[in-house]
């Protein structure tokens, strides 16, 4: 067993100051505010104090889709695992595992090769794949192969689902597409969350797709219609749902720094998770990358589809977007509590994961471990001392 104390733990929601975890094997067993009651102390092997440092969960990434020159696109298990390890050393300790659209056998042969990995636990921080394409709008496909968008097929999903064993965890399609309804049926009847985003749907549309069970906003805003006074669009209907948790690529690039704050104040931190989007390029500094079978550069830290305008994905990680957001609002505490929520509760809630994004007894010991400056110096997946960002 391991006791850790710190100058300062997240617990049920609040920064209590200070406090202390308990960990045995994969899990917590206890944790709380003030000094370890005396019995903690019995039988543990290390003993931490880990002086002004902040403890919070580990970071919740539920869309990613590569990360120190690796994609989860590539079709290989090695690959794969160097995205989960870059992340990793930045505290994310779950993540999904994003893909992009491809030709139908390319996305079955991708979707078999990560769900072997998950299944043989290759991969022990991905808690799942995340089918972001190819059901999407061509008006608003973003940095995906355009010839290889298209209507959702059962047969297809059916083919995907089989290949996945049941890894997959959330879907993202456009709604206004034909076979849409069926399709958002079939991934929720297989136990996958439905996202809607890459889209051109109507305010009426989108609404009709939450009431048949959509709950979440992938990058709201981007690669769908702006907000108008007289054709509110997706936006509005997603923000507007109690039901619908909003992903926000709080980089500073995907939105303006005060279009995030509007949204937070807007629907409450309790509907937000902030995502990194992250490509190949996260890591990696400027220079010519690709995201599936889409070329894409990186110059002054942000990518773009090459010889266009248009942003294609983000180079974040997830500790970069939890200061981002931490940094909102005068009340320091209160900021910090509000950037758990949206960097490990929210996710974890969203995509039904029920023993990760809470230092709670019970949960997986997934914990990070950050300075007074919010740098990562330490994370803990799975009960394991993992390596500290910067790698």
């Amino acid at each position: 067993m391991t006791l850790i104390r710190a100058g300062a733990v997240a617990i049920d929601g609040q920064i209590r100051r200070p406090g202390w975890v308990q960990t045995a094997g994969r899990r917590i067993v206890a944790c709380g505010v003030g000094t370890p009651p005396q019995h903690a102390g019995a039988g543990i092997g290390d003993c931490l104090d880990l002086g002004n440092s902040l403890v919070v969960p580990g970071f919740v990434d539920m869309h990613v889709h590569g990360g120190g020159g690796a994609s989860f696109a590539a079709g290989d298990a090695a690959e794969a695992a160097r995205v989960a390890a870059f992340h990793l050393r930045h505290g994310t300790t779950t993540m999904l595992a994003s893909l992009v659209t491809a030709a139908p056998a390319e996305l079955v042969s991708a979707v078999s090769v990560l769900a072997e990995a998950i299944g043989l636990s290759r991969l022990d921080t991905v808690a799942g794949i995340h089918l972001e394409g190819p059901w999407l709008a061509a008006a608003r496909c973003g940095a995906h192969d355009r010839s290889q968008l298209r209507v959702p097929d059962l047969a297809e999903i059916d083919a995907v689902l089989a290949a996945a064993g049941g890894t997959i965890r959330m879907v993202t399609l456009a709604p206004e597409l034909a076979g849409s309804d069926a399709a958002i049926g079939r991934f929720l009847d297989a136990g996958a969350v439905v996202a809607v985003g890459h889209t051109d749907a109507t305010y009426e549309q989108t609404k009709t797709a939450i009431a048949r069970g959509a709950t979440v906003a992938t990058h709201l805003f981007n690669a769908m219609p702006p907000l108008h006074h007289r054709e509110p669009g997706p936006a509005l209907a997603l923000l507007q749902d109690s039901r619908v948790t909003v992903e926000l690529i709080a980089d500073g690039v995907h939105l303006h720094p005060a279009v995030v704050h509007a949204v937070i104040g807007a629907v409450g931190a309790d509907r937000v998770a902030v995502v990194t989007d992250a490509t190949t390029a996260a890591g990696c500094g400027d220079g010519a990358f690709q995201l599936g079978s889409v070329h894409f550069d990186v110059e002054s830290g942000v990518a773009r589809v090459r010889g266009t305008p248009t942003v294609a994905g983000s180079l974040a990680t997830m500790d970069q977007l939890f200061r981002a957001v931490a940094a909102r609002g005068p009340e320091r505490d209160a900021a910090l509590a509000a950037a758990v929520q949206m960097t490990s509760t929210n996710p974890a809630r969203a995509l039904g994961l029920d023993r990760v994004g809470q230092l709670a007894t019970g949960y997986d010991a997934n914990l990070v471990v950050l300075e007074p400056d919010l740098q990562v110096t330490a994370v803990m997946a799975n009960g394991d001392w993992r390596a500290p960002a910067g790698g």
